[in-house]
């Protein structure tokens, strides 16, 4: 591989280490192919916003009522990204200013709960989130969570489960939605086991916001209380979070978010929302999102057929996570491996996984970034085909042929350039 580019010159006057690393990152990202779910890239409009002089403002409050004055432009553009999230998520209220999804979240425990109060949320080994009430997180310590799985047989979410905890457990506030979740999430379903049990039904659609938004998964809108999603994952943003809410609960929302858990937004990441909200109401996101889904349906039948064992059977969205255990190699080591071989993804564990978080027995792969760059559901034969090569070569130590499928990723990288990346 030739040596990176320095193509930021303040930065490479003031600190040429940093810059040479920053242009590093430019060029892994441009040459491997990024199957991690989470990730995706940004245009270079989305990039160009989150680094303006935005940066230098302080902004405690809301739009129409700072504690600091000179906010003339800063009004505006938060008053923008607000509408156009209600907008294109077809909710009554919207707050932009989270710093991420985890915060987001916490948000909503401080809105709707006090210390020690029930959450029932989708168990974090199941496909869950860690602030969905999780034991090791806050949400697990200060708040009393109860855990809900998949089936044995299929993978899936049973409502029966989930109705049978919520009366019996009586929950204040119900979640539903996750990080490994690779089917169509039910909300309707879910609003109406929380209409019966009293509870607040928050749907984190952080990893199918996108989707959600170009009409390739159903939307929350007519079933949650609240909805948090981060900002960047499918739906092309900066790394942020919003909550939106129905009007009801708009006060509590933004009085949890701020003075409750935060101060000043970040209000350079909050122009680059709203110009990521702008591109995802355009004409062409639509398609954008629907190619995700085909992609991934795609590779995960390419991957059926060499033997892969997909949790639930493989997927209705953007990711696909797949059980190691019948290729004979942890999901660690084939990530690792994979990662040699330029396809970067991330090892995960699957619903009643036997080995330990750090070291379990799946891997975790998704379809946003390589569709972000335009690959057709036409190559997902040959990812597949990689894929299959490098796990059984890190069954057997074979570098060999690692090296040889990473000069392989690297020619159809070049064929698909990546949006916002500054290099040759």
């Amino acid at each position: 591989m030739t040596a990176p580019l320095i193509r930021h010159s303040a930065l490479a006057s003031a600190d040429p280490e940093i810059a040479a690393l920053v242009s590093a990152e430019e060029r892994l990202q441009a040459d491997t192919l990024r199957l991690i779910p989470s990730e995706n890239y940004v245009s270079a409009a989305v990039l160009e916003a989150s680094g303006t002089v935005l940066q230098n403002k302080y902004s405690e409050g809301y739009a129409g009522k700072r504690y600091y004055e000179g906010q003339q432009n800063i009004d505006q553009v938060e008053t923008l990204a607000v509408e156009r999230a209600k907008a294109l998520f077809r909710m009554d209220h919207a707050n932009v200013q989270p710093y991420s999804g985890s915060p987001a979240n916490l948000a909503v425990y401080l809105a709707f709960l006090k210390p020690g109060d029930t959450v029932l949320g989708m168990s974090l080994p199941m496909g869950g989130h860690l602030t969905h009430g999780w034991g090791v997180s806050a949400t697990g310590s200060w708040f009393r969570g109860v855990q809900y799985g998949v089936r044995r047989d299929s993978g899936r979410v049973d409502l029966d489960e989930v109705r049978d905890l919520a009366l019996a457990e009586r929950p204040k506030v119900i979640f539903c939605g996750g990080t490994a979740v690779p089917r169509t999430i039910d909300f309707a379903g879910f609003a109406e086991i929380a209409r019966e049990a009293g509870a607040v039904l928050v749907a984190d659609v952080a990893h199918i916001a996108g989707l959600i938004a170009g009409g390739a998964h159903p939307s929350p809108a007519p079933y949650a209380d609240v909805v948090s999603t981060t900002t960047h994952k499918t739906l092309r943003g900066p790394r942020g979070a919003m909550l939106l809410s129905r009007a009801e609960h708009a006060r509590a929302i933004d009085r949890a978010v701020f003075p409750g858990l935060q101060g000043g937004p970040h209000n350079q990441t909050t122009a680059a929302i709203a110009v990521a909200l702008k591109e995802a109401a355009g004409a062409g996101f639509s398609g954008y999102a629907h190619q995700v889904v085909a992609n991934a349906q795609a590779l995960g039948e390419e991957l059926a057929a060499r033997g892969f064992d997909l949790v639930s059977g493989g997927t209705d969205n953007h990711l696909l996570l797949i059980d190691l255990t019948g290729k004979g190699v942890s999901g660690k080591i084939a990530a690792k491996a994979l990662d040699r071989a330029g396809i970067v993804v991330n090892y995960n564990t699957v619903p009643y996984d036997t080995r330990k978080p750090f070291d379990p027995s799946g891997i975790r792969i998704g379809t946003p970034a390589l569709t972000s760059r335009g690959i057709p559901a036409s190559e997902m034969g040959a990812v597949a085909h990689w894929i299959d090569l490098v796990v059984d070569a890190a069954r057997t130590g074979d570098e060999a042929t690692i090296t040889k499928v990473r000069a392989e990723v690297k020619t159809l990288m070049d064929a698909y350039p990546a949006p916002g990346l500054p290099v040759a």
